[in-house]
């Protein structure tokens, strides 16, 4: 898990108090208000006062008037003493005046208010005992804030040890997730609110007796159960004869009396959606859609709302719990202390100490736990108190207690009650001692007997550390306990004030009845009875208000405190960061270990002697005998001679070329192993010799590096913040110069101690950093050597076994007919296409689809389709259409087998089946695969015409179902989710024991305490055994949706039926096996409110704690353990659990990263006309606002449904089409803004522009139409565009992508979770397609088809009334009509069958794989909705390079050349930006590594993403150990290949310029002759005869010099651009300096070539320079030692961090 902690810097911080400021002044002249005793005296108080109100109600005071004096008492007491400190404090703080005054402080504030409505409610009380007001009036709402003061006994505890600043970012950052998070549900909920308002309407059509009449529709008028119906022939449920399909709304019904839920408009529809998203009554809301509309509707609308409402937007909730609280849990660590130890320190005797010892008594308690699981009900007669179980209770009592007498005796008692183990089994023996009395035994002292059996987790270590590591320190998980308790009571006393005077509400009329109505909407069983009760109680008036209350607690409970559990669960489970780098290194230690070995089928081949093969060699010409030869050894020179024969033929046809090759290719598999050990001990040598030079460069970068910031070099220079990169960079330089422990004691010279000192220590850090470097690369070689092994183990097999790697011990290694299969088999889809000259993949239009080809072999291809072909035909049978009567379906059973036949043979003849390298069977699928085809195999050839109930016939048909499964073989990504979920197994297994190890405690207690006492008589009136006999008219319940009256006189329907003494029908605790089904239902929480009803009405109300602990435990511990165990093994498995803080930052990079892409905006126009007008004018964040707004207004036009017939329907029409106008002027605008090909770049635009397209459709056909399909279609219209607002809000689209990329990722999961569900759909129809309809199967849930049978699973999978349909599975004779001979005949279930279906499907469903989507979506949510701080990149800077990559690929194609990519960096400012001035060398390891990693050739926006991210990481903290040895060496190699490069362009410079300057002052010399020679031959003839000519080298510089573009001032740009190529800048006055262009030095350049003629140097020089200074000036100096400085001076430059560019190819662009 990514936790967003700073742990690498706790430190110790001062104590953020956001209690009350109880300390006062020390002079205040009011000294008892600071003591310490009344602090603690006030929060009692608190707690009384919560005591008081929860007293405080109608129904209370009726049963025990006392209390309403003990109240009034109470309250006054309270008054006054919370009005005295309220005095207190307004007399020494003052009431308004100064910084810290009453009124001024917040705790103050909230005070005072409870004391005014602590007086308001006194003053209430006083006029209900006067009889002034009535105590069922609602005045005694006043009272619903006073629970709140509870805040006062608590408050003291909120004390963090973190500064307070951080403590309120932390809260308002998860107070704005979980508001963004809200938004989104919200989001949802608006979006399915609409949709089912537009597809369903009301729910009012129900079928009636024929003679109903308006206004008189009673419960006898109704269909039982009641019905509904379509008034539509074609669609929907038709009534059956004598009952029509009628309107209740229309014969008079109110809103009241039809219920709440449905989809009659907007709000109704939101909140029955959120009804159903909870996952709580949402089937038969679909099976009333189902009745009413047409099918296929309701299972799209209500499946698509389960899978995303309920099982991925609300999983959210926990992911942003999960991170918020994992940032904060190393600070809180003191708080909540650290994890005990499992060891104890105490000395013990040598007896107690030994291992014998402790055997004996864990074998005692064993024995124990089994004599008291073995109780059970033995009749009304039997005297429990004195049998055999009593006795053996009393024998262990005894034992137990010499036994803590005996460690008491041996550790002192002080040492003994030193453990927490000893006191907690000294409570055990003080209450099991008292429990084996008589009158205290089957008492609510049998907790302690049967809490014995927690003492056995120390049987196992691993259970026991597993434990230890769950609850960790107590004070983390018992705190959120408290905290959830106290939430209970507080929510429970305020919902009894709120409604306690409510007339026919029970609920809440008590303070326990509120307290279990309050818990029950907590754990979401009947939850919305729960609400749907209240809601008719209160009226039509205050039922939104009452709706929204419940639906926030419901909210809060269900979403944020349950997954405050999963994430303190998650977090025990998460290991130190100090651990994980060690565990890395060990579980790498482990994988060389076991690659090391082969599998045990291959090394049986060692049991048996060598037996190589021999060949004789014959037609020798020689009198010796020669021996036979290894025929491994001979085959070399034989394949060698066929290689050379072959490759003589090459003139010949093709057909010889393709067997030379051949005989290549096998020439080359013969050798790979050679080939491979050369090639690994040249790449030894290689490294080395890298390493070596690296050491070298590095050494003469460290020593450039300081002796630069020595001299000062930097000084002068603006101060300006470093870039990520440049960091990044100097600390690798930083980090490499020490690793090679380059200290110069010239660079040393001069420095501080303290500077010195901390070289040294960094020096130390980075020496124990390369101790690491080496156990990498240890582990590395242990890996290569085990793999090397591993061959050698394999070839000495294969040359010294004949029979090794031979299919069936039959087929040879090398025959014609295994090569021709493992051809066929191997085959697959290869559509990669390379680069001839760079052997690089392109990228071709349609890879995915190649991709999705080339996933598999062809031949899997095949058996795919054939398997989802036979599954198909699987999908008709059912019990009334059977596969062995049917033909058709026969035809799809024998092409399985046939084609399973071939590819088996196949696979066989190439691998082999069991004992060769890759044979069939060498995992659990092979094994899996053998099973299936065997199992169709026999079933194919039995096919047996009668097949009876829970028979070997029926087996077989049954085990046949498992056929889906092989997808799961044959898919890699498929085989990949079964590893996720066995990986796994041992944590999970640990979790079930301690689940059943607590099941067994409160089954064992239900035992002795229930057993036979929750039988009783069906009629209600009847309470006596005796009197249980004869018939009674029973009840019956029509519907519980409408909410009808009694009439006078009126009877609800009704029958007759015979008196029965029975248990419950689904539960009983008679004994331990029937209380483990029905505690594990309960801890499914589904069914545990029908038991917690039963246990109060028939044992006692006080046993009802009984149940309610047990849910607390099973839900808010035991599910949530699931939870966060399936997320910290799906961690595991993908290898995050093992990640530091930064490896995971780094990984959630990388996956942000791929999915980044291009911004699809078009740079706006470089005139300020009219599209650029436009442009500004739709980029403005006003117009957005606008847009959205005017969605969410249009979507607001779907709040009721559009029908034809409903005049309101028309206006609405006719506003959505104004709308759609004003959409079609927001599409124009845009393409006029943007241009049309710039518009169409965004995937966003392209929606937009088809659905206005549709809208523009739309209002064409509505005007030509004027039809229910125009107005569906309009409606979809709308649907569409709401969508948009997701893309225009940055949260929504960020928690959209989140869900997106979780349902990309969990695809396979999701098709595994169906194919599970295909298999148990098949096995359904088998064992229950004709079972009698019971309580919950009925003619929608049934399994009669396979079709049913997965809607049915699927209603299972949400746990919607699982346990009760298991039950309808159940009966069994006399209940139904037994059949012996065919299993389709009969209506009974199968008893074993369904509680093995049933529980095993819900486990593995529920509990494993829907935890595995949350684990998904928890690292979504860290991937994309991570803050500023917690990002290695930030999107500031990813939306800053997706702005720059905008400018530089003006094309828009996604790639751009290699040489713009050091322009591309130029621009790049902020975190991202290259300094040229400083990072020089950075810059071009950067474009080098773009050079080299794709050969000079286009780079797309990852590539260069990529890069930037590797660059702005410490590597040495983020990437884990193989991708860190592999981008190290790379950035090795690139830092000695740039090296080499500067090196080699240095040296052509300094050649280039020694040939300037001899060529330079050859051509001054040579013009100073002429120019003598002008000026003898000047004197020598006559003045009228011109003698000048131009010489060659003249014309020739005359033309480079009118070459050379012309200086023009031109305006100086911020950053480049394309068309600046960067021209230097060189001043006359700096002729002799470095020069810099766009920040590099330059080498000091040479002159300019002067002219040749005296009269051209004079014009050069302005006619004032004489000749004399023009050769002293112009002579250049070529002495050696002054070159040699020269050279050494820029060398230096150049290996320096700001060192000068290698050339002008590699500067300038």
């Amino acid at each position: 898990m990514l936790k967003r902690k700073q742990s690498s810097r706790v430190e110790a911080q001062p104590v953020t108090d956001f209690g009350p400021d109880e300390s006062l002044s020390d002079n205040a002249d009011i000294l008892w208000i600071n003591k310490p005793w009344v602090h603690s005296l006030l929060r009692i108080c608190a707690i009384i006062s919560v005591i008081s109100v929860c007293m405080n109600t109608p129904m209370t005071f009726e049963h025990y008037p006392p209390l309403q004096y003990v109240t009034f008492t109470l309250d006054t007491l309270l008054m006054f003493l919370y009005t005295a400190e309220m005095i207190a404090k307004m007399h020494i703080r003052g009431i308004v005046k100064g910084d810290s005054s009453y009124v001024k402080d917040r705790w103050c504030v909230f005070d005072g208010f409870m004391v005014f409505c602590l007086w308001v409610s006194l003053v209430l009380q006083v006029f209900e005992i006067a009889d002034i007001v009535d105590q069922m009036s609602p005045w005694g709402m006043l009272r619903i804030p006073r629970p709140l003061i509870m805040i006062r006994a608590f408050r003291i505890y909120f004390r963090f040890e973190l500064p307070r600043t951080r403590i309120t970012n932390i809260l308002k950052r998860s107070g704005e997730q979980i508001w963004s998070v809200s938004i989104f549900l919200l989001f949802f909920l608006l979006l399915y609110g609409i949709l089912g308002v537009q597809m369903f309407g009301t729910f009012t059509y129900h079928c009636v007796v024929n003679d109903t009449k308006p206004g008189n529709v009673t419960w006898n008028s109704l269909a039982i159960p009641d019905t509904h119906c379509s008034p539509e022939l074609e669609e929907g449920y038709q009534c059956p004869p004598g009952f029509k399909c009628m309107d209740l709304e229309d014969l008079g019904l109110s809103r009241q009396e039809l219920g709440y839920s449905g989809f009659n408009e907007i709000g109704t529809s939101i909140f029955t959606v959120y009804e159903a998203a909870s996952q709580e009554g949402w089937v038969f809301l679909m099976y009333r859609a189902i009745d009413s509309f047409p099918r296929w509707r309701s299972y799209f609308y209500f499946i698509t709302l389960i899978f995303f409402l309920a099982w991925l937007v609300k999983n959210v909730f926990i992911a942003v719990i999960i991170e918020t609280f994992a940032e904060i849990r190393v600070q809180f660590q003191q708080m909540w202390g650290s994890r005990s130890s499992t060891t104890s320190t105490a000395t013990t005797q040598q007896m107690m100490r030994s291992s014998v010892f402790h055997m004996f008594i864990l074998s005692m308690v064993t024995v124990d736990v089994i004599v008291a699981a073995s109780n059970y009900h033995k009749g009304e007669s039997f005297r429990r108190q004195y049998d055999e179980f009593y006795l053996a209770e009393v024998a262990f009592t005894v034992l137990f207690d010499l036994e803590a007498l005996l460690k008491i005796w041996c550790l002192g008692f002080t040492g003994y009650i030193s453990s927490s183990l000893h006191k907690f089994e000294l409570l055990l023996v003080i209450g099991t001692t008292l429990h084996v009395y008589p009158d205290l035994y089957h008492s609510q002292f049998t907790y302690f007997q049967v809490l014995r059996v927690v003492r056995l987790i120390k049987i196992s270590p691993a259970l026991e550390d597993f434990v230890y590591k769950i609850f960790g320190p107590g004070k983390k998980l018992g705190s959120l306990v408290v905290f959830t308790a106290s939430l209970l009571i507080v929510m429970s006393a305020i919902s009894l004030q709120m409604f306690c005077f409510v007339e026919e509400l029970d609920r809440f009329t008590t303070f326990p009845r509120a307290f279990m109505s309050m818990f029950q909407i907590l754990t979401q069983e009947g939850w919305v009875d729960v609400m749907d009760q209240t809601l008719n109680a209160v009226g039509h008036m205050w039922a939104p208000v009452v709706a929204i209350y419940f639906i926030l607690y419901h909210l809060f409970a269900t979403l944020i405190l349950l997954s405050l559990f999963v994430a303190v669960i998650l977090d025990n489970l998460e290991l130190d960061e100090d651990l994980k780098k060690l565990k890395q290194l060990k579980q790498s230690e482990a994988n060389a270990d076991t690659k090391e070995k082969l599998p045990l089928r291959l090394r049986i081949f060692e049991k048996f002697p060598n037996r190589p093969q021999m060949v004789k060699i014959s037609k020798l010409p020689s009198d010796f005998t020669v021996p036979k030869i290894r025929e491994s050894f001979m085959k070399q020179f034989i394949d060698r001679q066929q290689q050379d024969s072959c490759c003589l033929l090459r003139s010949l046809p093709s057909a010889s070329s393709s067997s030379c090759d051949h005989s290549k290719r096998s020439a080359i598999e013969d050798n790979k192993y050679i080939d491979q050990k050369l090639r690994k001990s040249v790449f030894s040598i290689r490294a080395r010799n890298l390493l070596e030079k690296e050491t070298a460069v590095t050494k003469i970068l460290r020593a450039c590096t300081r002796q630069r910031m020595l001299s000062g070099s930097f000084e002068g220079q603006p101060a300006k913040e470093r870039s990520i990169l440049s960091v990044q960079h100097h600390i690798r330089q930083e980090r490499r110069s020490l690793r090679h422990g380059s200290n110069s004691q010239r660079i040393s010279r001069g420095k501080s101690l303290e500077t010195l000192t901390q070289d040294h220590s960094n020096t130390v850090r980075y020496r124990n950093a390369q101790r690491e470097d080496s156990e990498i690369k240890m582990i590395q070689e242990k890996k290569e050597q085990a793999e090397m092994k591993r061959k050698v183990q394999e070839e000495e097999l294969r040359e010294n076994h004949p029979y090794f790697d031979k299919p069936l011990f039959i087929v040879g290694r090398e025959h014609r007919f295994r090569n021709f299969c493992r051809v066929v088999v191997r085959a697959r889809f290869n559509a990669s296409k390379t680069d001839p000259v760079t052997g690089a993949v392109k990228n071709t239009k349609y890879h995915q689809l190649y991709d999705l080809l080339g996933l598999v072999t062809y031949l899997d291809w095949v058996m795919i389709i054939v398997t989802i072909c036979s599954c198909i035909s699987m999908m008709f049978e059912s019990p009334f259409r059977r596969v062995m009567h049917a033909p058709t379906l026969q035809i799809a059973e024998y092409v399985f087998v046939i084609f399973m036949s071939i590819e088996l043979n196949l696979k066989i003849m190439a691998d082999g089946l069991f004992f060769t390298p890759t044979a069939v069977i060498r995992d659990f699928g092979g094994v899996m695969d053998i099973f299936i085809y065997l199992v169709s195999l026999i079933f194919l050839c039995w096919m047996p015409q009668n097949v009876p109930a829970e028979s070997g016939a029926q087996l077989l048909m049954v085990l046949r179902c498992l056929r889906p499964l092989r997808i799961f073989k044959l898919v890699p990504q498929m085989r990949k989710v079964v590893r996720e979920l066995f990986s796994g197994f041992k944590e999970i297994f640990l979790v079930s024991i301690l689940l059943l190890t607590l099941m067994l405690v409160f089954a064992s207690f239900g035992v002795q305490l229930f057993a036979g006492k929750l039988a009783k008589c069906n009629d209600p009136n009847i309470i006596r055994r005796e009197d249980c006999n004869g018939i009674f008219r029973i009840n019956v319940s029509v519907s519980k949706n409408l909410n009808l009256k009694l009439r006078p006189g009126e009877k609800k329907p009704g029958f007759w039926v015979p008196r029965v003494w029975a248990n419950p029908r689904n539960f009983n605790f008679d004994n331990v096996g029937n209380a483990m089904l029905a505690l594990f239902e309960v801890l499914s929480l589904k069914g545990w409110v029908e038991v917690r009803d039963v246990i109060i009405h028939r044992v006692g109300p006080m046993h009802g704690i009984y149940i309610h602990v047990f849910v607390f435990l099973g839900c808010m511990i035991g599910l949530t353990l699931f939870v966060g165990v399936v997320i910290a093994n799906f961690n595991e498995n993908k290898g995050t659990a093992l990640l530091t803080v930064d490896q995971r930052r780094w990984e959630d990079l990388k996956s942000r990263l791929k999915i980044a892409q291009p911004l699809h905006l078009p740079p706006r126009p470089d005139n300020d006309g009219f599209r650029a007008k436009m442009y500004d004018i739709t980029q403005h964040p006003f117009f957005k606002r606008t847009i959205a707004l005017l969605v969410l207004a249009q979507s607001v036009l779907l709040s009721v449904k559009w029908d034809v017939e409903d005049p309101v329907t028309v206006p609405l029409a006719t506003m959505s089409v104004v709308f759609t106008f004003i959409f079609v002027l927001e599409v124009t605008m845009k393409i006029i803004a943007m241009s049309p090909a710039g518009f169409w770049q965004s995937r966003r635009n392209r929606y937009d522009l088809l659905v206005t397209s549709l809208g523009v459709v739309w209002v064409v056909l509505h005007f030509a139409l004027l039809n229910a399909y125009t107005y569906m279609m309009g409606a979809c219209v709308i649907v569409f565009r709401f969508f948009s607002i997701c893309g225009k809000h940055v949260t929504l689209k960020m928690l959209l992508l989140t869900v997106v990329v979780s349902m990309y990722k969990s695809f396979f999961i999701i098709v595994g979770m169906f194919l599970l569900l295909l298999c148990y759909a098949f096995a359904g129809v088998v064992l229950f397609g004709t079972v009698k309809y019971g309580e919950n199967i009925n003619r929608h849930a049934n399994f009669s088809s396979a079709g049913k049978a997965i809607t049915v699973l699927f209603r299972i999978v949400t746990g919607e009334d699982w346990n009760k349909i298991m039950h309808d599975c159940m009966v069994q004779p006399p209940f139904c009509t037994p059949d012996e001979f065919t299993y389709w005949a009969t209506d009974c279930g199968n008893y074993a069958g369904a509680l093995m279906y049933f529980c095993s499907f819900y486990v593995i469903i529920a509990y494993i794989m829907l935890n595995l989507l949350v684990a998904i979506i928890v690292e979504n949510f860290s991937l994309f909705y991570s803050t500023e701080e917690d990002q290695l990149l930030s999107y500031n800077d990813l939306r800053h390079f997706q702005i720059i990559w905008n400018m530089v690929d003006d094309k828009r194609e996604g790639v751009i050349p290699t040489f713009r990519v050091k322009f591309l960096l130029r621009l790049l400012r902020g975190r991202l930006e290259v300094d040229l001035d400083k990072d020089k060398l950075l810059f071009k390891h950067m474009c080098y590594e773009m050079e080299r990693l794709h050969s000079g050739g286009d780079v797309t926006f990852h590539d260069v993403l990529s890069m930037l991210s590797y660059r702005s990481v410490d590597i040495r903290k983020s990437l884990q150990l193989e991708e860190l040895l592999a981008r190290e060496q790379l950035e090795y190699t690139i830092e000695e290949e740039v090296a080499k490069q500067t090196i080699r362009m240095w040296l052509k410079k300094c050649l280039k310029r020694i040939r300037a300057k001899q060529q330079q002052s050859c051509s001054i010399i040579h013009s100073l002759r002429e120019s003598q020679q002008q000026e003898l031959s000047r004197f020598l003839n006559p003045p009228s005869i011109e003698t000048t000519q131009p010489s060659e080298d003249m014309n020739a510089n005359s033309q480079d010099s009118n070459m050379q573009p012309e200086t023009s001032s031109q305006q100086q740009l911020l950053s480049p651009t394309l068309s600046d190529r960067g021209g230097s800048r060189q001043d006359a006055a700096d002729a002799g300096k470095p020069q810099r262009k766009f920040g590099q030095w330059r080498l000091p350049s040479a002159p300019k070539p002067i002219s040749h003629s005296v009269s051209s140097v004079n014009l050069r020089f302005g006619g004032r320079t004489t000749m004399k200074s023009v050769v002293c000036k112009m002579n250049p100096m070529t002495d050696a030692a002054s070159c040699g400085s020269e050279v050494k001076k820029w060398w230096t430059r150049q290996l320096t961090v700001e060192s000068d560019e290698s050339g002008d190819d590699l500067l300038d662009i």
